[in-house]
């Protein structure tokens, strides 16, 4: 039995201490915006935040998130720098399979959140674990520096 704190709300969930905690959130909790895309995270699909840090939810174990915060992509928005991340991938039209936008958003989101006007290198560093087998790179580059103007 795990108690976890995803977005903002304990949920008591019956699950193995070495399960990941992406199947914990997709298969057990329902909260299906967070995806799978390798398993062994290296593409950046499955980022949430541990305490406001982005972490790949398919290699931690739930007994590691036990005890810390953890948010999603269906809570992001709540946060200042969440709602202008999103804000700014709709007006500049960042999406184009979509896949792999929760994870993008997530790792967009910490950046801003610690740093509130990135440079391209700052982009560059936050974001290079995160996959884009679209190449939305650029448009991803421009709205995280949107976001910062919002």
């Amino acid at each position: 039995m795990a108690i976890l704190n995803v977005n903002g709300q304990d949920r008591q969930l019956d699950v193995p201490d070495d399960m990941p905690l992406l199947w914990v959130l997709r298969d057990v909790a329902g909260m299906t915006g967070t995806k799978f895309g390798c398993g062994v995270a290296l593409c950046g699909c499955c980022t949430v935040h541990l305490d406001g840090e982005p972490i790949r939810s398919c290699v931690t174990a739930v007994r590691d998130a036990v005890g810390h915060k953890i948010t999603t992509i269906e809570a992001i928005g709540n946060t200042p720098a969440g709602a202008k991340i999103q804000k700014a991938w709709l007006a500049l039209e960042v999406v184009q399979c979509g896949y792999c936008q929760s994870g993008q958003i997530m790792s967009a989101t910490a950046l801003l959140t610690r740093n509130g006007n990135p440079s391209d290198s700052d982009i560059d560093d936050a974001m290079s674990g995160n996959i884009c087998r679209c190449g939305t790179y650029s448009r991803i580059r421009a709205a995280i520096k949107h976001a910062a103007t919002i």
